[in-house]
C-alpha cells in the first residue's frame, strides 16, 4: 500500500519513543475496510456542532500496522503537532468525567478500535487530526471544524444563502448556510421536539488542493482549506440550532397470544411498562459541583429528550443560552448540565432516544466530609438553629442550677442562725 511520512512530522520521532499505542487483538477480526492509503496525505473535512460527541475513524492503514497513534495539529505545517497521549486509562466511562467546555483536548477523548472519540467537542478543538504509527507514518486525516451556535430559534425558515463577494468582477466565495435533516421526534405519546442543526458553509474556486472538498468546491466556513487571502472573516459566522415541536404516536406492541397472555397476567406481568425493560445507571456525585449528564449510545446526528421523573425537560425552557441565569440546562450537544448540582436535584432522570426511552439514571447527591457550607445554605442556616437553640437550653438550665443552689444554701444558712 502507498502511504508516505509528512517530511514537516519527521522531528517528532524523538518524541514519539514513550507513546503507547493500541493494540489489536490477536483473536479478533480485524474490522477494518481494507482500502488503499493516499501515497500523499489529504484531509477529509467534517463540520460539527459545539457540544457534540464526534468519531473520527481511521479508515486506512497498512495491513502490517497492528496499532494507530492519534495526532493533533492546529495548523498545518505548524510545528506545533502532538500525540494525543497513550491509550491507556482515557476512557471516558460516564460524562462526568468529560471536563468542562475549557479544559484541554488530552482530558475529554477516548480510543475506541482505532477511532477516536471526542467528548463535548469545542470551537478550540478545531484542527488537524492524523491516524498513524509511533514511527511517525501517516494514513489518514480529518480538518475537523467545530462551529459555535450563534443562533437558536424555534420557528423554521428555509436554507438561505449570503451575499457573493467579489473581486474586479469575479466570485471569489460564497457564504452559505446547510442544514441537516429534522431529525425523528425526540418522543412518543406525549408532545416532542425535533431539532436541525444549520452548519456554515463556503463555495470558492481558490480553495486549498491538499484538501477533499464537496462537490463545486464547498468546505465548511472554519476549515484550514479556506485560504486567508479570500479575506472571509472566520470568527463572524457560526451554526444554527432550531426546534420546533412534534407529537407523533407510540408504535404499536405485537400482539401476545392469548395463552402467553394469561401467564402473565398470572404472574402478575400482564402490562409490561416500557420504562422498566430500559438499563438503570446509578450515579453518585457530591454536593455543589458541576455535573453534565449524557444519553448512552447517542450520537450527532439522533434525537435526544430529558425527563426528571414525569416531568419532560423541553428545550423551549432548558435550552443553554434562553436563560442566561438558568442553572440546569441542555446544551447543543443534547447533555444535561448542573451548575452546580444541589441535593433537592437528586431522583430519577429518564433519556429518550430516537423517540424511545434509552435509560434511567438514579442520581445520588451527596455532601462531602469536610465540605464548606455558605451562611446562606438552607441546611447550615437549620443546623445553627439546632445548635443556638440547645446553646440557650443548656444555659438556662445551668443559671437554674447555680441560682437553685445559692438559694438553698441561704436557706439553710438561715435557719441556722434562728
Amino acid at each position: 500500500m502507498g502511504f508516505l511520512s509528512l517530511c514537516p512530522f519527521v522531528v517528532l520521532s524523538v518524541l514519539l519513543s514513550t507513546v503507547t499505542a493500541y493494540e489489536a487483538s490477536e483473536d479478533k477480526e480485524d474490522i477494518f475496510d481494507i482500502r488503499a492509503c493516499p501515497a500523499f496525505l489529504v484531509f477529509d473535512n467534517a463540520a460539527y456542532l459545539s457540544d457534540m460527541t464526534i468519531e473520527l475513524p481511521c479508515h486506512c492503514k497498512p495491513e502490517e500496522a497492528h496499532s494507530v497513534v492519534w495526532y493533533y495539529q492546529k495548523q498545518l505545517g505548524s510545528g506545533d503537532i502532538r500525540a494525543l497521549t497513550d491509550f491507556e486509562g482515557t476512557s471516558v466511562l460516564d460524562s462526568s468525567h468529560a471536563a468542562a467546555s475549557g479544559s484541554e483536548l488530552r482530558s475529554r477523548f477516548s480510543i475506541r478500535l482505532f477511532s477516536l472519540v471526542v467528548f463535548r467537542a469545542q470551537q478550540s478543538d478545531s484542527g488537524h487530526y492524523i491516524c498513524g504509527t509511533a514511527s511517525g507514518q501517516f494514513f489518514y486525516g480529518y480538518d475537523v471544524d467545530v462551529q459555535e451556535a450563534t443562533r437558536i430559534s424555534f420557528p423554521w425558515t428555509k436554507k438561505r444563502r449570503g451575499p457573493a463577494v467579489r473581486s474586479g468582477g469575479k466570485v471569489l466565495f460564497q457564504v452559505f448556510m446547510s442544514f441537516w435533516s429534522w431529525t425523528v421526534c425526540d418522543r412518543c405519546g406525549v408532545r416532542g421536539e425535533q431539532t436541525g442543526v444549520g452548519l456554515c458553509y463556503v463555495q470558492s474556486d481558490y480553495l486549498k488542493a491538499r484538501y477533499r472538498l464537496g462537490v463545486d468546491g464547498i468546505t465548511s466556513c472554519g476549515s484550514s482549506a479556506v485560504p486567508d487571502t479570500l479575506g472571509l472573516e472566520k470568527e463572524s459566522y457560526g451554526a444554527e440550532l432550531r426546534v420546533r415541536s412534534c407529537t407523533v404516536p407510540c408504535p404499536l406492541k405485537p400482539p401476545i397470544v392469548s395463552e402467553h397472555q394469561a401467564l402473565l397476567e398470572f404472574i402478575g406481568y400482564g402490562e409490561t411498562d416500557e420504562k422498566a425493560t430500559i438499563p438503570i445507571y446509578y450515579h453518585n456525585h457530591p454536593v455543589d459541583t458541576s455535573l453534565i449528564l449524557s444519553c448512552p449510545g447517542a450520537r450527532p446526528e439522533h434525537a435526544v429528550a430529558w425527563d426528571r421523573g414525569a416531568v419532560p425537560l423541553y428545550r423551549t425552557q432548558y435550552m443553554e443560552g434562553q436563560n442566561q441565569s438558568a442553572r440546569i440546562f441542555i446544551d447543543t450537544g443534547h447533555h444535561l448540565h448542573f451548575q452546580p448540582v444541589r441535593q433537592e436535584d437528586g431522583g430519577t432522570y429518564y433519556c429518550w432516544l430516537q423517540g424511545k426511552y434509552a435509560a434511567e439514571i438514579r442520581l445520588l447527591v451527596y455532601v462531602q466530609l469536610g465540605h464548606k457550607r455558605t451562611v446562606s445554605d438552607p441546611e447550615s442556616i437549620y443546623a445553627m438553629k439546632i445548635v443556638l437553640i440547645c446553646y440557650a437550653v443548656f444555659t438556662a438550665v445551668f443559671f437554674l442550677m447555680v441560682f437553685g443552689q445559692h438559694f438553698w444554701r441561704t436557706l439553710k444558712i438561715r435557719r441556722v442562725v434562728r
